[in-house]
């Protein structure tokens, strides 16, 4: 492909993970059990939270936009690489290339931000629970919520406008599922040190900002937790953050092992199957684990299907 600017129409090609029309099948029906997983199991939190009146609390109002990003951003993933397994033809356009890693970046720089307002939510209710009312109003939770979606917008935008004046003319094919940052970046034929600068900025913040904000918070907590003297009384405590803990800790491990580390030391098979994990089976497993590990999410579950089963009795 000769050397031309992002202006001419350029396509890539995604090559995805194997040329293998045998694997390719498999891996078409695992990630489409997945995304199916995904869909229901987050769009159901969202309807049961949205539904059940006793949910209607800033925890399940943080946890209803959880749901709609992991939603959000594996359809944004998934769809296109279901696609590219099933048929022959891999291209994607430059626009719609970059208009997916925009999407992807916004989407999961806002769920970093989220989860550190969560850990806070859950700060205030274990270390100062008789204010908890006053101090995680209706205001500072959408206040918290906008705020993680604008620097999301911001974030995503200055990565993506720092890669837009790249020039591609090694070839056009992306060794990867999805258009992602590094793969893109080795195409390149002009020098993108500044961009990786920008981008591990960006990276380097975010990751400080949230998990100091998730460790001040936990190591609170955990010293709240020491102090009560029943073992029911930490149990308690304890199952109130366990989800969010595991949560972040999945979610922040993958995404360090694959954001956080120079371009040379990119390993095609592993950082995809990272990819995978981060794109995929994330957005599957948090319904799962919130719901899976928490008695209100399950005693809503059932009034909502007992006030349907009502309805359908009244008729």
């Amino acid at each position: 492909m000769g050397s031309r600017n992002n202006t001419n129409g350029l396509d890539f090609i995604l090559k995805g993970m194997t040329d293998s029309e045998e694997i390719q099948q498999v891996l078409f029906m695992l990630f489409l059990l997945i995304y199916l997983i995904t869909v229901l199991g987050n769009a159901g939190m969202i309807l049961i939270i949205h539904l059940d009146l006793q949910l209607q609390t800033p925890m399940y109002f943080f946890l209803s936009h959880l749901s709609f990003l992991d939603l959000a951003y594996s359809t944004d993933i998934t769809p296109k690489t279901l696609e590219n397994l099933l048929t022959s033809n891999k291209y994607i356009s430059f626009i719609d290339c970059f208009t997916q890693m925009y999407f992807f970046y916004f989407l999961a720089i806002t769920e970093i931000f989220l989860l550190s307002s969560m850990a806070y939510d859950r700060y205030v209710a274990i270390c100062n629970p008789l204010h908890y009312q006053v101090v995680i109003s209706r205001k500072l939770c959408h206040t918290l919520i906008t705020g993680s979606y604008v620097l999301g917008f911001i974030q995503s935008l200055v990565i993506v406008l720092s890669m837009n004046n790249l020039r591609f003319c090694k070839s056009n094919v992306i060794y990867h599922f999805f258009c992602d940052v590094i793969p893109i970046l080795f195409l390149s034929c002009t020098d993108t040190h500044d961009t990786e600068i920008i981008i591990f900025m960006v990276g380097s913040l975010n990751a400080m900002v949230s998990l100091i904000t998730i460790s001040v918070s936990y190591s609170c907590i955990l010293s709240t937790i020491m102090k009560i003297n029943s073992t029911s009384g930490k149990h308690k405590a304890f199952s109130t953050c366990a989800s969010h803990l595991l949560g972040v800790t999945v979610y922040y491990s993958t995404g360090i092992f694959i954001y956080l580390k120079p371009k040379k030391s990119y390993s095609l098979g592993k950082d995809q199957v990272a990819s995978v994990f981060y794109t995929m089976v994330i957005p599957m497993l948090n319904p799962l684990i919130y719901s899976l590990r928490n008695r209100e999410v399950k005693n809503a579950l059932s009034r909502v299907m007992q006030k349907r089963e009502g309805s359908r009795q009244l008729k």
